[in-house]
């Protein structure tokens, strides 16, 4: 019995680890925890060798606790499950060309929680590998903006499952969360901005969620890549400008739901190269030089009640075999009539100018976008259609924005 109250109380009792002891070493309190643990770091810098967690230990620090890499290594590396890593500042790992060097990296682990961290000037912030039921939550990132060469990533999973990505800022890396083999992962109220690459990026990662999230501001926008069932909903993409930029780039995917998702202010709102069976609904695709492109790879897809306002293109094809059905969209360049008040046109909608198809065709007639000659072009087209893909119709186009009218109700 004495035995086991001994057990309990060390349990309860956390180590605590401070620049004046009782441990001076983080690493030394870890090694003396039993698992179970708790060691608390207290406020001052500690910059120690590569510290390993082989326990379940959950590992706290106070304000101003600050683990430094000193620009030359990893700092933590996890081999156990359940572990908690609360409260600390991480920061200046350095870079590396040889390995995927991480400020906190979690590796073959179950139920780890990575949770109210900040980390500055590391290479990859947290980098999960082989993890399963692991929670990455309120961590803070900032990268050092620079060539992707020397900018890893700020959340990392490699071959994970069922992992949690919720309410983290990330800014200045590589890409801002990035997902490979990675399976049910819920990613949510997560705000990624002003990254090198992608604002996330994911690839073979099927049947897993993204919500809430707010993209922005990054060179790509957001990739996602050879990947099956994914639901993104009520995320933000928005400001990510260059030319090869958009806010959404969906590429050989396949039956990928968007939904009341916006997309505001990119050069391309929607990028859609070989997306098989998409079905958006209730997105906003608004200020964007193209809201969507389309790309003759995209097939048996679904646009409805969707918005589009104020984009140089609401829409573009690069083909005249487009299977992607639009039916009950709003367009603010529509100007029907609806003579039996059923809340659609009376006349099908064509909502791809003729100069969005000599786009396609050639990218520097951008240079004549606001010519007269042109408006007249687009005009003769509306009346009289002869060049745009005649599959790009929209047979039911909304009198009214779905938007404004569900929030009047």
């Amino acid at each position: 019995m004495i035995a086991v109250l001994a057990v309990a109380a060390m349990l309860q009792s956390p180590l605590v680890v401070s620049v004046t002891g009782p441990y001076t070493s983080i690493a030394a309190a870890i090694t003396a925890a039993p698992a179970g643990g708790i060691v608390v770091v207290r406020a001052g810098v500690y910059a120690e060798p590569t510290i390993t967690i082989n326990r379940a230990i959950t590992l706290a620090g106070e304000p101003g606790a600050i683990l430094d890499g000193g620009g030359t290594h990893a700092i933590i590396i996890v081999h156990a499950d359940s572990v908690t890593i609360r409260g600390l500042e991480f920061r200046n790992t350095g870079f590396a060309y040889k390995e995927d060097r991480a400020a906190v990296r979690v590796v073959d682990s179950h139920d780890c929680t990575i949770d109210g961290n900040r980390f500055t000037h590391t290479f990859f912030a947290i980098y999960l590998a082989r993890a399963t039921g692991c929670t990455v939550r309120n961590n803070t990132i900032t990268g050092v903006p620079g060539r992707e060469a020397v900018s890893g990533n700020g959340i990392h999973l490699w071959s994970c499952r069922e992992i949690a990505v919720l309410g983290n800022t990330i800014r200045g890396h590589r890409d801002g969360i990035y997902l490979e083999f990675t399976r049910h992962a819920d990613v949510r109220g997560n705000v990624s901005e002003g990254n090198v690459r992608y604002g996330m990026h994911f690839m073979y990662s099927d049947s897993s969620s993204y919500t809430g999230n707010t993209f922005r501001s990054n060179a790509s926008g957001v990739a996602v890549m050879y990947t099956r069932v994914v639901a993104m909903h009520g995320n933000l993409f928005t400001s990510n400008h260059g030319p090869a930029s958009y806010g959404l780039l969906l590429k050989e995917i396949q039956d990928a739901h968007l939904d009341s998702n916006t997309f505001r202010g990119n050069t391309v709102g929607l990028m859609a190269d070989g997306a098989d069976r998409l079905v958006a609904t209730r997105n906003q695709f608004i200020d964007n030089g193209w809201g969507v492109r389309l790309l003759a790879s995209t097939g048996d897809g679904r646009f409805e009640a969707n918005a589009f306002a104020r984009n140089s293109f609401d829409i573009a094809a690069n083909g005249d075999g487009n299977s992607t059905d639009l039916d009950g969209n709003w367009w603010d360049g529509y100007h029907g009539w609806d003579l039996d008040h059923d809340g659609a046109g009376d006349v099908p909608y064509r909502p791809m100018r003729l100069f969005a198809a000599l786009v396609e065709r050639s990218h520097p007639a951008l240079l004549f976008q606001h010519a007269l000659f042109v408006r007249l072009l687009d005009a003769a087209e509306r009346v009289l259609p002869v060049l745009t893909p005649a599959s790009v119709v929209d047979h039911h186009p909304l009198m009214r924005d779905p938007m404004i009218a569900r929030e009047s109700r």
